[in-house]
């Protein structure tokens, strides 16, 4: 069965094209109007200490659910799904270095592991959209990019590294209105982190991103950062954790949650 997979789509549908291997490339743009979310997941000794980190961390860590040892399933936020087959891509590091990229980690599923789902900034483009921002990545069908900053995240326990942002080229008349949208939706992120100069943050080349595709200034446009759920990837490279999965850059996992039911929430 070949499955087709757009905005219209609904989560059950495109997650079960992804758990049959029929879309292992990006979410960016599916099932408009319900939340995407980040995936982390880490030996159940390590729980409590990065819930706490999400905790401390809110805009680039806005935690959405956690699940109890071992259970890649029963989830508030997608009943029927599965953790283990239901993201179009993982990665899989050890020691803090990248070792595999699977459409599956259903043989690497531990009795101990602890999953969980963090807000993401894919959630808020179809209210952008429709607040009249435009956004060239999607027009262009390309992925957003993403950089490792010189923010650092607070520390909790075993748990510390730099935000990582993504960016959005905005035209300039255009930002305030991008910033008072995402404003409204903490779960995805929040408001912009910054506007403008990317040095600010670290940032000396636009056009090499540490994650995603480039997306060229145009005249009149302005780059945008949000804090973005790929940084716990950043993190774990310098924690070190001997096991943690979590989301291909891009590649989200699906949730049944509608974005206008959590518009004015914070992660839940």
């Amino acid at each position: 069965m070949t499955w087709r997979i757009d905005k219209a789509t609904l989560p059950e549908r495109a997650r079960a094209a992804i758990r049959a291997g029929e879309w292992t490339a990006t979410t960016t743009g599916l099932c408009g109007g319900y939340v995407q979310a980040n995936l982390a997941i880490l030996p159940a000794a390590l729980a409590a200490e990065f819930t706490e980190f999400c905790r401390a961390n809110p805009r680039p860590l806005p935690l959405l659910e956690a699940t109890e040892p071992g259970v890649p399933d029963r989830l508030r936020t997608a009943p029927g799904a599965d953790l283990r087959t239901d993201v179009p891509r993982y990665r899989v590091y050890r020691h803090g270095e990248l070792d595999t990229e699977p459409t599956s980690i259903e043989e690497l599923w531990r009795d101990d592991f602890v999953a969980f789902l963090l807000g993401c900034s894919f959630s808020a483009e179809e209210a952008l959209q429709s607040a009249g921002v435009r956004l060239r990545h999607l027009e262009s069908g390309t992925g957003v990019a993403m950089f490792r900053t010189s923010r650092r995240c607070e520390p909790a326990g075993r748990f510390h590294g730099p935000v990582v942002v993504s960016i959005r080229t905005i035209a300039e008349d255009q930002v305030e209105r991008a910033r008072a949208v995402t404003a409204k939706l903490p779960f995805a992120h929040g408001a912009p982190l910054h506007s403008g100069d990317p040095s600010v943050l670290g940032i000396t080349d636009l056009a090499a991103p540490d994650w995603g595709d480039p997306m060229p200034l145009e005249p009149g446009e302005v780059p945008v950062f949000w804090a973005c759920g790929v940084t716990p990837q950043a993190v774990l490279a310098e924690v070190r954790p001997e096991i943690a999965i979590t989301h291909a850059p891009g590649h989200m996992f699906v949730t049944d949650l509608r974005v206008t039911d959590l518009v004015g929430s914070s992660a839940l």
